[in-house]
């Protein structure tokens, strides 16, 4: 037997923070997961555009890829794992990875995306270091190898 989930309940209790954005990009889906990651309370970030984490060098690419999936139907992401910067409320910039999903209204029309975010500035601070390190090694070993 299945129930039916309790869409609020899951999206308020899950780790990763979960965004929906309207046809023209606004926010109308803010979970207590994205507060923590970018710092943006509920009222403050609904209703106002993805730019609000969006870093300013990536608006344009961000926006031309938004008005073309709002405008096929289609997005070249959709089992894909993207891998970006992102900036939080205090202009601290994150990398974050996040799954992207189209959404329809009831007659089937495209109304929005949502975006499953994790903050990965961890991980992705230590894989440079990890790699920065092994470069640094390779140097030694060529070195001495000469």
């Amino acid at each position: 037997m299945t129930s039916a989930i309790d869409f609020a309940q899951l999206a308020d209790a899950i780790g990763d923070a979960i965004v929906i954005s309207d046809a023209a990009g606004d926010i109308t889906y803010w979970n207590p997961a994205a507060t923590r990651m970018f710092g943006y309370t509920r009222d403050e970030a609904m209703g106002k555009t993805l730019d609000l984490i969006i870093p300013e060098r990536l608006r344009g690419r961000h926006w031309e890829g938004y008005q073309k999936t709002m405008a096929t139907g289609q997005t070249r992401y959709g089992n894909d794992v993207l891998r970006v910067p992102a900036v939080d409320k205090d202009g601290r910039a994150l990398s974050i990875a996040f799954t992207v999903a189209l959404l329809h209204d009831a007659q089937g029309a495209l109304s929005g995306i949502v975006a499953v975010i994790r903050d990965e500035t961890a991980r992705f601070q230590e894989e440079r270091n990890l790699r920065k390190r092994v470069t640094e090694l390779e140097a030694q070993a060529h070195a001495q190898q000469s």
